[in-house]
């Protein structure tokens, strides 16, 4: 079985250059990508409905913007390294369906050109890529709930950044800059919406703004909306907010805003029971009626001791019924009537988010580099984080495509994504049209020969081989 495995695989010197060119690559693996990317037309939204009001002297206004976007697939954190990352790798240019790339200042000068007219554009353009391939767009409602979780990030920036002030900022307590919204189709890891805020705005008043945009681009209905899942922090976790969200129709599960009424809830609490999953942590059902609610929640209240000795902690909200909690936390719903069970079930699956939208945040800044590109315009940076957000949907949709022949894959976060599997190393051979036939990864790299594999299923359709050898 090994022996014909191994057949499939070539060396350098029999990869054919007969009449065509060869290039060497430092992100063969992305090129790859690259031509599946050409065949889909993704980009092809993006250039019908963004019309930047720029002249085009070598390179169009469009062209400009796809060479950013390709930089942040190819791992860029700040716009300067198109130069070094995408002008210099021509191989990599042709397999995206550009013949040159548009020096990092030309970008630039295209992304300041920019107004709030090609930001909303572009987000239409998104918005249509995203309901073509995206996995939350096409959620069987009648099958699953649809899990969102919202969520606002820091992203520090210079003073004089427009829109940039003083809030809160992670370790960074002195500094100015922007806030981050997002929504995340969490089944899914894809990004619904990403919106930029002032410093000072907290996600108690961006909520609605994000929730509505979330709408527009899942196109949720009232039917819909009834089966979806809002999961917040306690930083919308007002009973303003949870009314807003309920009123809507969501299923809301969330944080309580108020640590002052948390403590008076959590007073109430008869019974309280060892989480065995954290330990130190107990939950307990609160005992006081929740009449400030438009309609019929559950709450826990939930505390772990401080380093003082003292119990801290907070309280739940749940819409969803206890039928709901067990079969989202992956337990049967059969299970015998057990209060305990149930309740560890509510506070676990808000654990859950934790590996949803914080995640896929952390995901962001480590994988992508969020934070390292700034722009001192405001539309600058709306548009700079909406390719972001092209990016990272596009790498997660990527995964998905090659996971059924290379496994390893379904567990890898962005930033393996991008610096491990993409950032292989290769050649990439041109016939006389200048058309790419075959791509030939460095044989050395841990994951080139399943990526190999799974990479020639993908292309096959093109008639691009994909093999190993020595580069």
């Amino acid at each position: 079985m090994r022996r014909r495995r191994n057949r499939r695989f070539i060396t350098l010197n029999e990869f054919s250059t007969d009449g065509g060119k060869r290039q060497f690559s430092g992100a063969a693996s992305l090129a790859a990508l690259g031509l599946y990317l050409q065949q889909l037309n993704l980009f092809a939204p993006v250039r019908r409905l963004v019309k930047i009001g720029q002249k085009t002297v070598k390179h169009t206004p469009l062209d400009k913007l796809y060479d950013a976007w390709i930089a942040l697939m190819a791992g860029a954190h700040g716009l300067v390294e198109i130069n070094t990352r995408l002008r210099s790798d021509p191989a990599l240019q042709v397999a995206f369906g550009r013949s040159a790339c548009a020096e990092q200042s030309i970008v630039q000068e295209t992304l300041d050109a920019c107004t709030t007219e090609n930001v909303s554009q572009l987000q239409q353009a998104l918005d249509e890529i995203y309901r073509r391939h995206g996995q939350g767009y096409q959620h069987a409602y009648d099958q699953a709930w649809q899990i969102l979780d919202a969520d606002l990030t820091g992203m520090p920036c210079g003073p004089k950044a427009a829109m940039a002030s003083k809030g809160y900022f992670a370790k960074q307590r002195y500094r100015q800059g922007r806030q981050l919204g997002r929504v995340l189709a969490t089944r899914y890891q894809e990004i619904v919406v990403d919106q930029l805020y002032a410093g000072t705005t907290d996600l108690r008043t961006a909520l609605p703004e994000l929730m509505l945009a979330a709408e527009r681009t899942l196109q949720l209905d009232e039917a819909k909306r009834c089966r979806t899942i809002l999961r917040i922090d306690a930083g919308a976790g007002s009973v303003e907010d949870i009314n807003w969200a309920l009123g809507r129709g969501y299923q809301v599960h969330a944080k309580d805003y108020s640590g002052q009424r948390a403590r008076i809830l959590a007073e109430s609490v008869t019974e309280w029971v060892d989480d065995p999953q954290v330990p130190g942590r107990q939950v307990g059902w609160v005992q006081i009626a929740a009449e400030m609610y438009v309609r019929p929640v559950r709450r826990l209240a939930v505390r772990c001791r401080k380093q003082n000795g003292q119990w801290g902690g907070g309280v739940i909200v749940s819409a969803l019924a206890p039928r709901d909690v067990l079969v989202l936390t992956g337990q049967p719903p059969e299970l015998p009537s057990d209060d305990h069970v149930t309740l560890l079930a509510y506070a676990h699956f808000y654990d859950q988010r934790g590996g949803g939208v914080e995640t896929a945040i952390k995901d962001d800044k480590q994988g992508l580099g969020i934070t390292k590109r700034n722009k001192k315009r405001f539309e600058a940076q709306q548009m700079v984080m909406l390719l972001n957000v092209l990016a990272h949907n596009v790498l997660i949709w990527a995964r998905r495509w090659l996971e059924p022949n290379d496994h390893k894959l379904a567990h890898y976060g962005l930033l393996r994504l991008v610096r491990d599997v993409f950032h292989i190393s290769g050649c990439i051979q041109s016939d006389t049209q200048g058309r790419i036939v075959q791509i030939l990864l460095n044989q050395a790299a841990p994951l080139a020969r399943d990526l190999a594999r799974a990479l020639q299923e993908l292309l096959q359709p093109a008639h691009v081989a994909v093999i190993l050898g020595e580069t």
